[in-house]
């Protein structure tokens, strides 16, 4: 990334810091109950059986505890995020840990997970050889990717808008890049497995005070490897999709 580009999305990630702090968590409650009663009635969400969903942080963003446990107790099968050690050859544009979705098998497991240092619920390590994975670690534990595929991805992001020109929608994440070299990598895994069948949606979960409208001065930058999203649920129930997907 260039640093033109990293300072942009620097700037915005912490103009929307400061926005986000001062919130009060009654209206993220009550914003992320307005998303999740919205994916009950959302046809890519209602019709997913795989789908892969983040565990919230405990401020600041979209908490996402009532769709998992909705989404365990209506059969689907759910997948969160976990990081572990890298794989890859060593490469400087690869981060030491990278991230693979894993399995939860109910919700009286999800219930068991401990919380990070940043509050967030994760994966007992000692747990994941006995768990299904979208990609696998390589190596000695690669026969544990799962050759299943993942219908939906539900997505976090720090910042949201959509471009005025192509109208795509474009997300800022917190610049670890755990979800852009998740997908390269799953896309990889399909291409390999020569799956003939769509790309998993993606879509994001935002509050509304994430979106950056057409009338505010900032931007979402992005760089080559962002990939738009499918479309957008935001807190105040409005849900923005692209023009040809409308």
């Amino acid at each position: 990334m260039n640093g033109a580009l990293c300072a942009a999305k620097q700037q915005v990630r912490l103009a929307m810091k400061q926005k986000l702090a001062a919130l009060p968590r009654e209206s993220i409650l009550e914003q992320s109950q307005i998303i999740q009663r919205k994916l009950l009635e959302f046809k890519p969400y209602v019709d997913a059986n795989r789908i892969s969903v983040f565990l919230s942080m405990p401020s600041a963003e979209v908490q996402t505890d009532e769709i998992v446990r909705h989404a365990l107790s209506s059969g689907k099968h759910v997948f969160v995020p976990y990081l572990h050690k890298s794989p890859l050859p060593a490469n400087p544009d690869i981060p030491p840990r990278v991230m693979d979705m894993v399995r939860l098998r109910d919700v009286q497991d999800y219930e068991s997970l401990k919380r990070d240092k940043w509050g967030i619920p994760s994966i007992d390590s000692a747990t994941i050889n006995q768990r299904q994975r979208i990609l696998g670690g390589g190596g000695s534990d690669e026969h544990q990717s799962d050759k299943g595929t993942l219908d939906l991805i539900l997505m976090p992001g720090v910042a949201f808008d959509v471009a005025p020109e192509s109208s795509e929608i474009r997300r800022l994440g917190h610049g670890r890049g755990f979800y852009d070299l998740f997908l390269e990598r799953y896309a990889e895994k399909l291409e390999g497995l020569d799956l003939k069948r769509p790309s998993v949606l993606l879509y994001g979960l935002g509050l509304q005070e994430q979106f950056l409208s057409a009338e505010n001065e900032q931007q979402v930058p992005i760089g080559p490897l962002d990939q738009p999203l499918h479309g957008l649920i935001l807190g105040n129930g409005k849900t923005i999709v692209p023009p040809q997907l409308d």
